[in-house]
C-alpha cells in the first residue's frame, strides 16, 4: 500500500485518499487551534503559498489528542482557521495519530519515517515531510517552525 491509497476524510466530511497529492511534496501535521505552537498556522499557510506551484501541499489534520487543544468541530476548526491565519491548505476530519485509534496515515507515517522513527507523535504541530513519490523523507520536530523548512523543502521540488 502507498501512502496515496490511505482513505481520509476531508474537514467538509468527503471521504476520499491521498491520491490527489501524487507527484507532490507534502508537509503533513497534526494541527491544534489551542496550542502554544497554534501560531505555526501561519508559518504553514506561507510555505504552502510560496511553494504550492511548484507542487507542495501542506495537508493539516486535527488532532485533539495533547491536552484537549483542539476540542471543536470541523466547522469551529476550519472557521478559526480561516478567520486567525487564512489557512486555504486542505484541513482534513480530527483525528487520533497515537493509541488504538491512530489513524492508518499516522501509523503508515510513523512507521515509514527513516532511521525507524516509529514512536509516538510526541505533540501538536509534528510535521512529516514527503516526497513526490510518497515516500516519507523526514520526521520533524513540533517545535521546528515552519519557515526553517525552506531549505528542506526546496531539496525535494522541482526546480523552479
Amino acid at each position: 500500500m502507498s501512502i496515496h491509497d490511505i482513505p481520509v476524510t476531508t474537514i467538509t466530511g468527503e471521504e476520499t485518499t491521498l491520491a490527489d497529492f501524487k507527484g507532490k511534496v507534502l508537509l503533513i501535521v497534526n494541527t491544534a487551534s489551542a496550542c502554544g505552537l497554534t501560531p505555526q498556522y501561519k508559518g504553514l499557510q506561507e510555505l504552502y503559498e510560496r511553494y504550492q506551484d511548484r507542487g507542495f501541499v501542506v495537508l493539516g489534520f486535527p488532532c485533539n489528542q495533547f491536552a484537549q487543544q483542539e476540542p471543536g468541530t470541523a466547522d469551529e476548526i476550519a472557521a478559526f482557521c480561516e478567520r486567525n491565519y487564512g489557512v486555504t491548505f486542505p484541513l482534513f476530519a480530527k483525528i487520533d495519530v497515537n493509541g488504538p485509534d491512530a489513524h492508518p496515515l499516522y501509523q503508515y507515517l510513523k512507521s515509514h519515517a527513516p532511521e525507524g522513527e516509529d514512536q509516538e507523535i510526541e505533540w501538536n504541530f509534528a510535521k512529516f515531510l514527503v516526497d513526490g513519490a510518497g515516500m516519507v523523507v523526514q520526521r520533524i520536530d513540533p517545535r521546528v517552525k515552519p519557515e526553517e523548512l525552506t531549505a528542506l523543502i526546496e531539496e525535494y521540488l522541482p526546480a523552479g
